[in-house]
């Protein structure tokens, strides 16, 4: 990794604009997108019934010591939750990097900068935890770094474009999640931020690190560890806290230093633990409608 100093590009101040479409909705104001999100919610939760098999026998594992009425409360502020998150993806189409800043306030951004500012890019590893997509607009817009993201491009040519369009206007760089290390490799000497979610079960990957989570024997995605250990980048776990609707709180926690050397899977058993220590602190926040565990242990070799 030797050669010329390492490049300090900036995001743009100026958001993209978003699509017509999303433009138009975006401008409804919040409380009245908060007013159809609990509709929203409501049905998803009492009429529709959402996935409530697959979030109460999740619950009913990871919180044994929780009865039917108290899962129940769970997922319907889940249901509650995830459709604020929805229309707080829409509204963000029309805020400004000011209003973003009003809404999502980090502890201890200093932290991610001090990291950065010793001209190296920084890894960021998160979770599904509260509003995943303004945190990536929180952190284009206030690190004073650019930031990369790694995604899942959908299915859909259309939803995808219009789904970039509408990540990107505060500056984040998308690149899917497939070609990041390669990306990372390639563009080394840029000084940014490389955010991944990892929480996701890895079942087009071969590499797994099986662990217990949730009271569950659970297949974790290695990308962030092996983007760890091939470039020797600092990583911070980020965790993202409700404060209110539509306000959150986020605070950077050491994941590994730059360099350090750690046995294969403890990156990933750190990332576990914090990930699960921030479920525990909200159980609703958590993206419980993912069917998380469809992959099973083998009994016999990793996995």
């Amino acid at each position: 990794m030797s050669g010329p100093a390492p490049t300090l590009a900036t995001a743009p101040a100026t958001p993209r604009r978003p699509v017509w479409w999303i433009a138009l909705l975006s401008r409804i104001p919040l409380g009245a997108l908060y007013g159809f999100a609990w509709c929203l919610g409501a049905l998803g939760f009492h009429v529709f019934r959402y996935r409530r098999d697959i979030i109460d026998a999740s619950l009913a594992r990871a919180f044994p010591q929780l009865d039917a009425r108290a899962r129940a409360a769970i997922c319907r502020r889940h249901h509650h939750g995830f459709a604020q998150v929805f229309v707080e993806i829409l509204k963000s189409g029309a805020l400004t990097p000011d209003e973003i800043a009003h809404r999502v306030r980090f502890v201890n951004l200093p932290l991610l900068q001090e990291c950065l500012a010793a001209g190296r890019p920084v890894l960021v590893v998160a979770a599904h935890q509260c509003n995943w997509e303004w945190l990536m607009h929180a952190m284009a817009s206030q690190a004073g770094y650019p930031v990369d993201a790694a995604y899942k491009p959908l299915k859909n040519k259309w939803a995808n474009e219009e789904m970039l369009t509408l990540r990107t206007r505060f500056g984040a760089h998308l690149v899917p999640a497939k070609e990041l290390l390669p990306d990372i490799i390639r563009r080394r000497r840029i000084v940014r931020v490389i955010a991944v979610i990892a929480d996701q079960e890895p079942r087009s990957s071969e590499k797994r690190h099986w662990t217990r989570f949730l009271n569950r024997d659970t297949a974790f995605y290695m990308g962030a560890e092996e983007i760890a250990r091939t470039t020797g980048y600092a990583a911070l776990f980020v965790a993202m806290r409700r404060l209110g609707r539509g306000h959150y709180e986020v605070e950077f926690m050491p994941l590994s230093g730059a360099g350090e050397r750690l046995e294969a899977g403890e990156f990933t058993e750190r990332y576990a633990r914090l990930t699960e220590a921030q479920i525990h602190a909200a159980p609703p926040d958590w993206l419980w409608s993912h069917k998380r565990w469809k992959l099973k242990k083998p009994l016999y070799g990793a996995g």
